[in-house]
């Protein structure tokens, strides 16, 4: 392995790594079982006071938690909004948290600051509770300021019902007001920066993103829209006919198959692959998140262009033997496929991510002045603990540029003759948690004057480091040469920007399916003529060149300041309430 500076971390995947920021709520048994534990501690110390305060545990802190993971559940349900138990069980458990240090805080200082300090805590509790919900379950302030505040006044009316004070009262209702304008306001600071610059909602973009987590909800996808700008890219397909079996299509999208899950074009190979009658294989192309589909719905953009092709195909019967060629790091496998030159890159052992869209194109308009075909493949199968992508200008990219090269040289030398084409499609019994995608594995082998070439293609996201070298050595066990490749897929990305083949399941566990489809393939070569095209994908709405940067860069900005900014903002609400408190018992 050659020594080497980590890549280049893009935007991109800085933005999924926001995922460490996600956890699931545990049970709502476990929160339930901390509000009751708090309740009968504070319960315990309230009988050592005042009789006025025995059942301040009770009536303070039990049953308005208790009632509050009904009731928000409940009320943010008439929304058409969704709200887990669990969820709504953690919240509640936080803010009586939350509620009962004030308390303690207070009762250290003194206790004739108990009721001071709860009326503080409820209006705390409220603003808290009102950011949590307008960020988890409905961005409308107005809509969740009842589900926000019913602890608040679930307690407020069990403690009142015990003091019957009635500076206690107004306090509360001066703490309400005062903390829920301070939570509106720290709500605007969340989302200002993403309304000046996209014109969307930060909190509705979560919303939606945690719908997608939870529902499986695409309205993620409206936001992607409002952010997504034109692109017009070129997509290499090959088509392989054979006589008396489906025809195959081997196509090399300019599009990433992002950003997670179902959304956009997260599925893309799969809802490819549903659209054609031939066997098809959507190999990895050149593409960063910049040129991710922002819904699934402008896949047909890209099939539209491909079937136009068709009317220009001219079937040839020629092929040359693959070779491979090297510049520095980066190795090419090269086929000719009639006027078509297909080019598989990869890096392997060396870690790669994505290769940047412009490295690709100009790779392919230099090779037309051999041919009007040139069909680039990352093969993206190999990553390392940093991730990043290959960028224009940089040394690797003059790598894959000299690589490219030493194949078009090639071109005229290269001896063409009849070939056979082999196809093996094995779904895999693995899922998406465990780094593979739903269509399992698929194996074209091409067999040119005794020597067979096998194109593997797993559909995942990337590969731990030596499990290309690993299932490689395996597959060139039953032919000459061989290429291992990912479809990048992100549905196994739910969540995480990391999630490749071999990360979970041991290679012992698959490779003998990757073998068995190379199998299946090569006893199912059999004569075949092809056609190359090249497709012009135009108007494909995308992320966008530097959108998601953009987006990444706000989005870090918002999490570097927002505590400070939250802490500041309620220090500041505390202080007033304090003048406010002294203000009524003058």
């Amino acid at each position: 392995m050659t020594n080497e500076r980590p890549l280049n971390t893009h935007s991109s995947v800085q933005i999924e790594r926001f995922s460490r920021y996600l956890f699931s709520a545990p049970s709502w048994r476990g929160s339930l079982t901390l509000i009751l534990l708090i309740g009968i501690i504070i319960e315990i110390i309230s009988w050592r006071m005042n009789s006025e305060y025995r059942s301040f545990g009770l009536y303070g802190f039990i049953i308005p938690g208790i009632l509050t993971i009904v009731l928000t559940t409940c009320m943010v349900s008439l929304f058409d909004k969704s709200m887990p138990w669990n969820r709504s069980a953690l919240i509640a458990a936080g803010s009586t948290v939350g509620a009962a240090i004030i308390c303690a805080i207070g009762l250290i200082i003194s206790r004739e600051l108990l009721l001071f300090a709860y009326a503080a805590a409820l209006g705390m509790m409220f603003a808290l509770r009102l950011l949590v919900l307008i960020s988890v379950a409905d961005n409308r302030i107005l809509n969740m300021v009842i589900p926000a505040s019913n602890q608040s006044i679930v307690g407020f009316f069990g403690v009142m019902w015990l003091v019957k004070d009635l500076t206690f009262a107004w306090t509360v209702f001066i703490s309400l007001l005062f903390f829920g304008l301070s939570a509106c306001t720290i709500s605007w600071f969340i989302n200002a920066p993403l309304k000046r610059a996209y014109r969307i909602s930060g909190t509705g973009f979560l919303n939606a993103f945690l719908a997608h987590l939870t529902d499986g909800s695409k309205h993620l996808e409206d936001y992607f829209r409002d952010i997504g700008q034109e692109a017009f890219v070129p997509q290499v397909s090959l088509f392989f006919h054979r006589e008396n079996v489906r025809d195959l299509i081997f196509t090399i999208p300019n599009l990433h198959p992002g950003p997670l899950g179902e959304i956009g074009g997260g599925n893309f190979p799969m809802e490819m692959c549903s659209r054609f009658e031939e066997e098809l294989m959507v190999v990895h192309g050149c593409a960063t998140h910049d040129l991710n589909l922002v819904a699934a719905d402008e896949i047909e953009k890209v099939i539209d262009a491909i079937n136009k092709t068709r009317e220009s195909c001219v079937y040839q019967s020629i092929a040359s033997q693959s070779h491979r060629v090297t510049s520095g790091s980066v190795s090419m496998m090269c086929q000719r496929f009639g006027d078509t030159l297909l080019l598989v890159s990869t890096r392997s052992p060396d870690k790669t991510e994505d290769v940047d869209f412009s490295i690709g194109h100009a790779i392919m308009c230099e090779g037309h002045r051999i041919t009007p075909n040139i069909g680039l493949v990352d093969a993206h199968n190999c990553i390392g603990d940093e991730i990043g992508v290959i960028l224009p200008g940089t040394k690797i990219a003059h790598e894959y540029f000299a690589s490219a090269l030493c194949a078009f040289d090639a071109w005229d030398t290269l001896p063409v003759t009849s070939f056979e084409i082999g196809y093996a499609h094995v779904p895999l019994p693995f899922g998406r948690n465990d780094g593979f995608g739903d269509i399992g594995v698929q194996v074209m082998v091409v067999s040119v004057a005794d020597q067979k070439t096998a194109y593997v293609l797993i559909d995942g996201n990337n590969m731990n480091i030596g499990i290309r070298e690993a299932l490689r050595d395996l597959v060139l066990s039953v032919v000459d040469e061989a290429e291992i490749m990912t479809t990048d897929t992100h549905v196994v990305n739910t969540i995480s920007g990391k999630n490749p083949i071999g990360y979970h399941i041991p290679v012992e566990r698959f490779s003998g399916y990757i073998l068995e489809a190379t199998n299946l393939a090569i006893a199912d070569l059999r004569p075949s003529r092809v056609a190359g095209t090249t497709a012009s994908c135009e108007s494909v709405i995308v992320f966008g060149s530097n959108s998601i940067a953009q987006l990444a860069s706000i989005a870090n900005t918002i999490l570097l300041f927002i505590i400070p900014i939250t802490l500041g903002i309620l220090a500041l609400t505390l202080l007033l309430l304090i003048m406010a408190y002294g203000a009524l018992l003058v």
